[in-house]
């Protein structure tokens, strides 16, 4: 009988817990009424791999036209996403021009909803329009192949940032996940292209890079850099590709942003936890089949999603640290799986988080900056100094 009350209560606790957020007015308006960047959205490589046309409603995905619209999305940054084994296999460059002609496309399917954006301006004039901007941000350099008339052609193209690299070291930089540190931060490459990219007025995403690849491009760039999909180490103790205390100092020094990434391997210790656990049993059992083995790890162990309240304990990190003026949204949407918190599961959800926000006592106009103000600012300093130079 006891057991019996313990599993009852554990089983209305449970569901409470799952119950969804309900916006106030106020938030879901902040939400539509203020130009909301994403800093990093993976739409383009998710249609790539599985045609689906987001210009309607999809079955599959965390982004869709009428998702976008209900969560007041109108600014996100299309991952132009290179995966790190095409540094050695070749082919970089196909692959970006690809994807890039994907957004493109997107555009041209629905003009009436989407635009293409290459600069501040062209956001500021899809808001006024009522239509979607899509920036784009090259994730991993890989695609320049050394070369900066590369790096030229992709500007032309529409990327407007690029994180130097992924998974792996390349020709560019040291990664946060690869022990083999090649350079001990940037190649000499790597440090002549945060000077180009300065001059030409791209901005430099220090996501995923090592930490001494990090602190020489803060040394080295002229203008403000980001963190286009980043949480920090403090609560994911040992996890890299996030940023300590000292680095997030540096960054704002800098006059930088750290867009807060939402997947819960990335806030939370608990999912990072589950994670090295999983691998360990995935090495263990020897296992073929990567995706049926998860599936079957999962039902015997069950995912820990972070929540809300994580994420929000982020950005209120970043505030209490080094102030409001260096705090982004850079979800990860469509590129975490299924590894979303609860009640952010997809781009419908900003309106949650600005609820959080209001709960947290965070005033309208410093929401404004987290959503958008912060991010606009860098882009306009990287595209001044270039005007400049």
């Amino acid at each position: 009988m006891k057991s019996k009350i313990a599993l009852t209560i554990a089983a209305i606790l449970a569901s409470t817990s799952a119950l969804a957020i309900v916006p106030s007015e106020q938030a879901k308006r902040l939400a539509k009424e203020t130009i909301l960047v994403d800093g990093h959205i993976d739409v383009p490589y998710r249609i790539n791999d599985e045609w689906e046309d987001v210009t309607v409603a999809t079955p599959k995905g965390d982004f869709d036209y009428p998702r976008a619209v209900e969560g007041g999305l109108n600014a996100p940054f299309m991952s132009i996403y290179i995966p790190a084994s095409y540094e050695e296999s070749g082919g970089s460059v196909l692959l970006a021009n690809r994807l890039i002609d994907s957004v493109e496309a997107i555009v041209g399917r629905a003009p009436e909803k989407f635009a293409i954006a290459h600069s501040v301006a062209d956001v500021e004039a899809a808001f006024k329009a009522g239509k979607i901007a899509l920036p784009m941000g090259m994730e991993n350099g890989t695609p320049l192949e050394g070369s900066m008339d590369n790096l030229q052609h992709f500007y032309k193209r529409g990327v407007r940032y690029i994180t130097l690299a992924h998974s792996q070291a390349n020709h560019i930089s040291d990664s946060s996940y690869d022990l083999r540190r090649k350079w001990h931060g940037l190649s000499d490459f790597g440090k002549q292209l945060v000077t180009e990219m300065n001059n030409i007025g791209m901005m430099i995403d220090i996501s995923h890079v090592s930490d001494d690849a990090f602190y020489q491009v803060i040394e080295l760039t002229k203008a403000p850099v980001i963190a286009s999909h980043s949480s920090l180490r403090k609560f994911t103790p040992g996890f890299e590709r996030n940023m300590n205390d000292d680095m997030i100092k540096a960054l704002a020094k800098n006059g930088g942003v750290v867009m807060i990434n939402f997947g819960s391997s990335f806030v939370s210790n608990q999912a990072q936890a589950w994670g090295k656990k999983r691998s360990d049993a995935m090495k263990e059992a020897q296992a073929k089949d990567r995706e049926s083995f998860d599936k079957q790890y999962r039902q015997n162990n069950p995912y820990p999603f972070a929540t809300l309240e994580i994420v929000l304990d982020h950005i209120d990190h970043v505030r209490d640290l080094v102030g409001i003026d260096h705090i982004g949204i850079g979800s990860d949407y469509d590129g975490v799986g299924d590894s979303l918190p609860i009640d952010l599961k997809d781009v419908s959800t900003y309106p949650n988080l600005v609820q959080g926000l209001l709960d947290r006592g965070y005033s309208e106009a410093d929401i404004r900056k987290i959503l958008s103000g912060n991010l606009l600012r860098v882009w306009r300093q990287v595209e001044d100094y270039a005007a400049k130079h």
